[in-house]
């Protein structure tokens, strides 16, 4: 039986607020958990945040669709 391959990454230790902690290391079924876990470790810098908001706000309203117009709902 062939099993699925697993993503591990070994948890370093980390100092918070005085104390440190050591995690063991964590596995991940697929490589977007490994992803989607890493990015919640990682703070998004605050101009990054703005611009790609200000980028979001120049982009043109998407229009209605044809048929939309077509029947006027």
């Amino acid at each position: 039986m062939n099993r699925p391959p697993s993503f591990r990454i070994q948890e370093h230790q980390q100092e918070s607020g005085g104390s440190r902690q050591e995690a063991g290391p964590l596995e991940f079924a697929t490589p977007e958990e490994l992803i989607r876990h890493d990015a919640r470790q990682t703070p998004t810098p605050p101009a990054l945040t703005q611009r790609v908001g200000e980028s979001v706000a120049r982009q043109p309203a998407v229009p209605r669709p044809w048929w939309r117009r077509l029947f006027g709902s």
